[in-house]
């Protein structure tokens, strides 16, 4: 049976679309390996990048991504709306096909080796599989940022899993994981507000009382002006998008304030796209089946 792993790396270049280039040419330039997609943010400073194949290949691709970061990125001079850590802020490895996730958390474990021995950059663990409960959650991993990082890195505690208790002068940390897929889903208000968009974050994540596998954010967004709720949706089929844009559109009403539209950056499941359909359609009897792409794909 074929097996097919899914990479998706954040790099913290958002506005130098040259340098971006030369991150998605390297993972280009491995055979085996195929780019879906990848997206920039401005505001952000963030790029988000999608590609497939392979394990041996998937693994090859995410090095020689995150050796062109750590040559292009100076974290020491960076700024964006994003929390990050590192020039390859995170890589996660995702299973899609005849691959288990056990086979994507020994590959987690591999390439964190090989940043540390090869490009001397500290790697976390986390998610499925982090080395400590601690270290599931990206945002406890991430605590701090680049900055802070700097003189917390060398507590016991925060000890990486793999090189030195120091963070590289460039490229900063990078946390390396195994996990299923992901939506990052943005909301966009109309206040430039950001605190507003801080309470509707702190009504929906998992972490303060809200939906267990959403993480939320607000910030703002330079370019507009505007303030935006950031989410990562972690299981789509647990809390679908729909339901989270309805709560988020209730709760902006509380502080007098509209919704403008939402975005999803990267890829994204058709299953996903499906139930918001359904629901906002209110569709009766409606069988995946009937979605001609699913036909054509048997």
């Amino acid at each position: 049976m074929t097996k097919i792993v899914q990479c998706v790396p954040n790099f913290s270049e958002g506005r130098r679309v040259e340098v971006i280039e030369e991150i998605t040419g390297a993972i280009k330039s491995v055979a085996g390996v195929t780019l879906l997609d990848y997206s920039h943010d401005e505001s952000h400073n963030r790029s988000v990048v999608t590609f497939i194949g392979n394990l041996e290949g998937v693994i090859e691709a995410a090095f020689r991504g995150a050796k062109k970061a750590a040559e292009k990125i100076d974290m020491s001079n960076h700024s964006g709306g994003h929390p990050r850590m590192g020039a390859t802020d995170v890589i996660p490895f995702i299973p899609l096909k005849g691959v288990t996730m056990e086979e994507c958390i020994q590959m987690a474990e591999q390439l964190g080796q090989r940043l540390a021995d090869e490009l001397n950059i500290p790697v976390y663990l986390y998610e499925e599989a982090a080395s400590k409960p601690e270290r599931k959650n990206l945002s406890d991993v991430r605590r701090g940022q680049f900055e802070g990082l700097v003189e917390s890195i060398k507590e016991p505690d925060r000890k990486p899993d793999f090189g030195p208790a120091e963070v590289h002068p460039r490229a900063g940390v990078t946390a390396v994981g195994a996990r299923p897929p992901l939506i990052a889903y943005n909301i966009n208000l109309d206040t430039a507000e950001v605190s507003v968009a801080k309470n509707i974050a702190r009504a929906i994540r998992g972490s303060s009382g809200g939906f267990p596998s959403v993480k939320g954010l607000g910030i703002m967004i330079e370019e507009t002006g505007k303030a935006q709720v950031t989410i990562n949706v972690c299981d789509y089929k647990k809390v679908p998008l729909h339901r989270i844009f309805e709560l988020v559109k209730r709760e902006a009403k509380r502080y007098g304030v509209s919704v403008t539209g939402s975005e999803v950056i990267g890829l994204v499941p058709l299953d996903a796209l499906v139930d918001a359909a359904e629901f906002y359609l209110q569709v009766n009897g409606f069988e995946r089946s009937q979605v001609l792409e699913n036909r054509l794909l048997e």
